[in-house]
């Protein structure tokens, strides 16, 4: 945490009882006993930060976990002549910074405030021995480290063997459906500038397959988000693997 302000109480305040339910309802934590959770709970410290600010950077100690209580942080890394990449939006309720916490190496990528942010920081030398005491939670741990992985190999599959339509279709639906929104209103908050980070192509080669999308109603672009209304055509492209520009 590069600067962040951090809360020195011991144990959690009321005020932060609400937000401590946000860690509650995270399928890692959801199976620990009261005590356990609540001794947990003693450990997250409350950060708040606005968007743009540093929370990570890549080759820092792996020295803490991070929970999202809310807002938006953007995981990502560049390259020496100023490309990034995205390579994942993390929102309310999600946590990140597991691989460096659990391994005790240096951290793999940048994360940054995508909006203002509340985040609670899991100290590496309380979480560590806490999760040797609760196996149920170690477990948890490799099904999330494994769900990276298939989520890091899905993506290298995609920029490798998909063509844009392809990969841009792969992108939206990974977005809509990691969150489950309502198929009615299927909106994700992201520009088409973060979006072309995340697929690896030009901001204007994906304002122009945005474009021909919407001329057939399967999105519609709004300021600083995409609403997906029609996933099946989507579907249709990914499946097929193959299909020009407007496809």
């Amino acid at each position: 945490m590069n600067g962040a302000p951090k809360n020195k109480q011991a144990g959690p305040l009321p005020f932060l009882s609400s937000k401590l339910s946000v860690l509650r309802k995270h399928p890692y934590f959801a199976d620990l006993e009261p005590e356990a959770f609540d001794q947990l709970c003693r450990y997250a410290k409350h950060v708040t930060l606005k968007r743009g600010a540093t929370i990570l950077s890549k080759g820092d100690p792996g020295n803490s976990l991070v929970a999202v209580i809310s807002g938006t942080v953007k995981i990502s890394i560049s390259s020496p002549d100023g490309r990034n990449a995205i390579l994942n939006l993390i929102e309310a309720g999600e946590i990140f910074g597991e691989i460096a916490l659990l391994d005790g190496r240096s951290r793999t990528a940048d994360a940054t405030a995508n909006t203002n942010c509340e985040l609670f920081i899991i100290d590496r030398r309380e979480f560590i021995p806490f999760v040797r005491s609760q196996p149920a939670l170690a477990m948890k741990f490799i099904e999330l480290l494994c769900a990276r992985l298939r989520c890091t190999s899905d993506q290298v599959e995609q920029i490798i063997l998909q063509n844009l339509p392809g990969r841009l279709a792969s992108a939206l639906l990974r977005l809509t459906e990691k969150h489950k929104l309502a198929p009615q209103g299927r909106t994700i908050a992201i520009t088409q500038q973060e979006i072309s980070e995340m697929v690896g192509m030009t901001r204007e080669s994906i304002n122009k397959q945005l474009r021909a999308w919407a001329v057939r109603d399967w999105v519609r672009l709004e300021h600083g988000a995409i609403v997906v209304l029609q996933p099946e055509p989507l579907r249709a492209l990914i499946e097929a693997g193959s299909g020009g520009e407007g496809e």
